[in-house]
Parts: C-alpha cells; sequence; structure tokens
C-alpha cells in the first residue's frame, strides 16, 4: 500500500462539498493500480478470444491501465485537482462572466463508453474572480471520472459556488452518449441536455434567459 498523499487544505474543503462519486479509498498507488487493472484487462482480452501474441494486441492491457489512471480517471484523485489562485475583485465586476463551448469528455458509469459534449459555464463575481482556464480545468477534472451527466454538471457547479465564495452559479452541457449511440437503442441523433441554475440564474428571469440563451446557441 502506498503512502497517503498530502492533499491541499484549501482543496479538501472544496472537495468536503463537491456532492461526491461512489467509490471507497483502497489505498492503493498509482502503480499498483496500473498493475491490477492490466492483469484484469489481459482476463477479459483473453476471454473474448484475442491473441496476446499477436504484436498489436501484446501492450494492450498495459496502455489500457495506464489510460485508466493517468488520463481518463484521473479526477478520481484528489492531488489530481487544478490549482484555483483566485484574486480580488478590485473593478468590481458584478455582470455574468460566461465561458462557452467546454469540451467535455467523460465516461459513462453504467457502460464505460464515452460521453462527448460542450459546456457553458458562468458565474456573477462578488469578492473574487477566478482566472477563465481555471474554469475549463474544474471542469475536465470532474469530467475524468466514471459519470452521469446530472452529477458532473452539479459537482462542477458545487465546486464553483465553494471556490468563488458566491451562489451565483450557472452550469450547461449539452452531451452525446455513447451508450445510446453503440447500444441498446442505437440512436446516433439524440443529446442530452443538463443544467444547475443558482442564486441570480434561478431567481432572476433576465439572467437566466440571457445564460440560456448563449448556452443553447450554437
Amino acid at each position: 500500500m502506498s503512502k497517503k498523499v498530502k492533499i491541499d487544505p484549501l482543496v479538501e474543503e472544496i472537495l468536503s462539498r463537491v456532492r461526491p462519486t461512489p467509490m471507497v479509498q483502497n489505498g492503493l498507488s498509482d502503480e499498483e493500480k496500473i498493475a491490477k487493472i492490466s492483469n484484469c484487462f489481459r482476463d477479459i482480452m483473453l476471454t473474448l478470444g484475442l491473441d496476446l501474441e499477436d504484436d498489436s494486441l501484446r501492450n494492450t492491457p498495459q496502455r489500457v491501465a495506464k489510460m485508466y489512471v493517468r488520463e481518463m480517471f484521473s479526477g478520481l484523485s484528489p492531488e489530481s485537482f487544478p490549482s484555483l489562485t483566485s484574486i480580488e475583485n478590485k473593478l468590481g465586476y458584478n455582470e455574468m462572466v460566461t465561458v462557452k463551448d467546454i469540451s467535455i469528455i467523460s465516461v459513462c458509469e453504467h457502460h464505460f463508453v464515452t460521453i462527448d459534449g460542450r459546456a457553458t459555464i458562468a458565474y456573477i463575481p462578488k469578492d473574487k474572480v477566478i482566472g477563465l482556464s481555471k474554469i475549463n480545468r474544474i471542469a475536465k477534472f470532474f469530467s475524468r471520472r466514471p459519470q452521469v451527466q446530472e452529477r458532473l454538471t452539479k459537482q462542477i457547479a458545487d465546486c464553483l459556488t465553494q471556490a468563488l465564495e458566491t451562489d451565483d452559479v450557472a452550469v450547461y452541457i449539452h452531451a452525446k452518449h455513447y451508450c445510446v449511440v453503440q447500444r441498446g437503442v442505437e440512436d446516433a441523433g439524440s443529446v442530452t441536455v443538463t443544467s444547475d441554475l443558482r442564486g441570480a440564474f434561478r431567481e432572476d428571469a433576465r439572467t437566466r434567459s440571457e445564460f440560456l440563451a448563449v448556452a443553447a446557441s450554437r
């Protein structure tokens, strides 16, 4: 078992207030996870009848394991949480700040296939503002987990509410689910839309309409 990685207390505080992804702490290091997943994926491939002596397939279990731990599911590790240094809102800016067309690449936790979409995220500053790229990084962090879109939407909103100390936060996600495209109903045309509107985005009709008009435009 690996030693526990020390996490920034501010990050711990923020993540403690974000609705959780169902998981347990097993104490495994990344290298231990990679080794175990590689062995398990090798068994899956053999069960499917694939020839792991073939030079194209020989290293696939290790490649998949590394991809899962270090890339696709890196958001399960708190130490992957982005730096969220905020600055004082010296300009007193109190209008909507919106970041549109944020790439969302995640994995459906029911079938482990791709969720591919775009997010529009907005907030109205109070005492703090945050670098725009940090909003993209927050979305990426929570996307890099097995997910359902509803939880992902709320996790991003929870995080920004805590980090910016404001309730005036809105998240809108428009995504294609490949568990719908590749299996079951096999519908390649449908998309799923979720939103979480808080503070002025929920309570003020003009603010809500302005945000949703921006989010829904293409």
